[in-house]
């Protein structure tokens, strides 16, 4: 099984945004060292305590800091760009990491409806024209628009020996299918939706236009060396999220001792069960007989993992519990 991380830079309470950053940039570091095989960063806008608006601009450090490991976005929101800006950027980074660059696409805003105004003007017509997007993106990373269109004498420079590697996330069918019908890898958000992803991963592998289609499946995960301090760990991410939906989490991850004493009510309690259904915690055997069912149930050899604790130090020990428990290194 290979691992990977998709990294939403999430702002502790009590730190800044650009201490989160920085914990990013060292994480990077630390799972190139561990052996995981990509290091995705999410995108994000105006999102309360998520630091990362731009994912290209940091790749471009985390490169430098980093020999092996791929990197990516986790995704670029293509709707709000224009395919050959988006192109121009990854080639950039291509070019300085030869074969090590991804590009996670997603349609998703990655805001409110005022900043995808702020970002692109009109969002949902330009996520309507997902599919022409993904064409565009694609023509200008492999330099092969038909030449009767507009774009054939058009170069998105530097033109790397290596091109980057488009991929499409997703969380519905919708996504699964568009991915099979463009002949694209697909990436699976397990750890926020709501729907059948065995079958929608299923669908997918069935409806590929290629023989060989390419998945693998984001999960939320948070391990510790004992189940219960892994449960209390994940106490202050399921708090935010129930201060995020009130529009109260703009101060960071609360610490365990805040998610342990805060007044929850029913409509709380009942929001904590849903996530957990969809969040993998224990120590590292519980992790590894978990991901082994889901890796059953998708058909996949790769998961990417997201972990979100109040403590910095927490999360790379949960990755570090992970990589050890998988003998990523080896």
């Amino acid at each position: 099984m290979k691992l990977s991380i998709l990294d939403q830079a999430p702002v502790s309470k009590g730190s800044t945004a650009k201490e989160a950053l920085e914990a990013t940039i060292k994480l990077a570091k630390f799972a190139d060292e561990l052996g995981y095989t990509r290091y995705w960063v999410a995108e994000h806008h105006d999102l309360d305590g998520l630091a990362s608006p731009a994912p290209d601009i940091l790749l471009g450090i985390i490169g430098s800091k980093t020999k092996h490991i791929r990197l990516g976005s986790g995704a670029v929101l293509l709707p709000n760009y224009k395919p050959y800006n988006i192109a121009e950027r990854y080639h950039v980074l291509s070019t300085l990491y030869p074969g090590r660059i991804d590009i996670g696409l997603g349609r998703a805003p990655g805001g409110s409806a005022e900043v995808s105004i702020a970002l692109a003007g009109n969002f949902l017509e330009k996520v309507r024209k997902m599919p022409e997007l993904i064409d565009d993106l694609t023509h200008f990373i492999h330099h092969d628009f038909p030449k009767d269109q507009m774009f054939s004498n058009v170069t998105a420079a530097p033109v790397p020996d290596t091109p980057p590697v488009p991929w499409l996330l997703g969380t519905s069918g919708k996504s699964a299918k568009l991915a099979a019908e463009k002949g694209m890898p697909y990436v699976y958000g397990h750890f926020m939706s709501k729907e059948n992803g065995p079958d929608i991963m299923k669908s997918y592998y069935e409806n590929h236009i290629n023989k060989t289609p390419e998945a693998f499946v984001a999960v939320s995960v948070i391990c510790a060396e004992t189940n219960k301090e892994a449960r209390e760990l994940a106490k202050s991410n399921m708090l935010w999220k129930i201060l995020q939906s009130k529009g109260e989490g703009k101060s960071g991850v609360p610490t365990v001792k805040e998610a342990m004493e805060y007044p929850y009510n029913d409509e709380d309690l009942q929001m904590l069960r849903k996530m957990n259904h969809n969040q993998i915690i224990g120590d590292p055997t519980r992790i590894r007989n978990k991901l082994e069912q889901l890796q059953e149930e998708y058909g996949t050899e790769e998961f990417m993992i997201v972990t979100i604790t109040h403590s910095y130090e927490a999360r790379e020990k949960s990755y570090q519990l992970l990589a050890e428990e998988f003998k990523l290194s080896e």
